[in-house]
């Protein structure tokens, strides 16, 4: 039993050692950041080597669903909405999962990311978006699995898959035109309601110029179709610290009127004792 316990806590004591020893990775893990255009996108996945072996049409059979490199599913994330083949794909993150052929691929990018390979069951209802690429061969062998941002513009870039010596794309179109157009309409047409409203708020909170400040808030209240009574508490302080107490007191009731009808205990208080300040009758 003696001899037992110490076979036990030998083997317990190598198996920690052991533990300790870090050792390279056959399929290393890669991640790779890009900005297309005003889109950032991130490419996570390990990366086979040949090592000898025939790849396509062997290792990776072909017309067979193929996790794309090796160990977890290579994800792709993107931060806008995208369009693949001709469909938009929310903003997120993908697996992207391919069927070689001897001389097209299917690349398809699926929802769902949480897999060791390929899914248990597959749901075609996950499908973001699918993308027929042609086999380009390749004048030299690729040993290792490499996955590559290609063709990059302003607006679009392409999802290069390399291994052995065949080449596949799928091309992703980014929004950048009509992210930029919003900004130029919303910049051609001056800040609006909330920018005022914030600017305001500010200068009151740091003692900066409050006639700037009520200046601001009065041009957000013009903007507003129904100024809502928190926004309006603001605009009365800003009058109170301006010294017109008239207005603040006329604000300060609507203020009041509102947190009633919203049940707002909170700002119902601060209004009262603001009113009762400022000497309301």
């Amino acid at each position: 039993m003696k001899k037992i316990a110490l076979v036990l806590v030998a083997v317990f004591a190598l198996t920690g050692v052991q533990a300790q020893i870090e050792t390279p990775q056959p399929s290393p893990f890669t991640k790779i950041e890009q900005k297309v255009g005003l889109t950032d996108v991130t490419l996570e996945y390990s990366r086979p080597s040949m090592r000898g072996r025939e790849v396509f049409g062997n290792l990776v059979p072909f017309s067979k669903l193929w996790r794309t490199g090796a160990n977890k599913n290579t994800t792709i994330t993107f931060s806008n909405n995208v369009t693949i083949g001709g469909k938009e794909v929310k903003a997120g993150s993908y697996a992207v999962f391919t069927k070689p052929g001897e001389s097209s691929w299917e690349i398809i990018f699926y929802a769902d990311t949480n897999n060791w390979g390929t899914p248990k069951a597959w749901d075609n209802a996950k499908v973001a978006a699918t993308v027929k690429a042609d086999v380009v061969k390749m004048p030299m062998k690729i040993e290792t699995f490499t996955m590559t941002f290609d063709d990059l513009t302003a607006s679009s870039a392409v999802l290069g898959i390399l291994w052995e010596d065949v080449y596949v794309g799928a091309k992703f179109d980014v929004p950048t035109d009509k992210t930029v157009t919003a900004a130029i309409t919303k910049t051609m047409n001056g800040p609006s309601a909330q920018d005022y409203y914030a600017a305001a708020v500010y200068y009151k909170e740091a003692g900066k110029d409050i006639n700037q400040a009520k200046t601001w808030m009065e041009k957000a209240m013009s903007m507003m179709e129904k100024p809502a009574f928190y926004q309006l508490r603001q605009l009365s302080l800003i009058y109170a610290k301006a010294g017109d107490k008239k207005k603040a007191i006329e604000t300060a009731k609507k203020s009041l009127a509102g947190s009633k009808e919203a049940g707002n205990a909170d700002y119902i208080k601060m209004n009262e004792d603001s009113l009762k300040e400022w000497g309301a009758k």
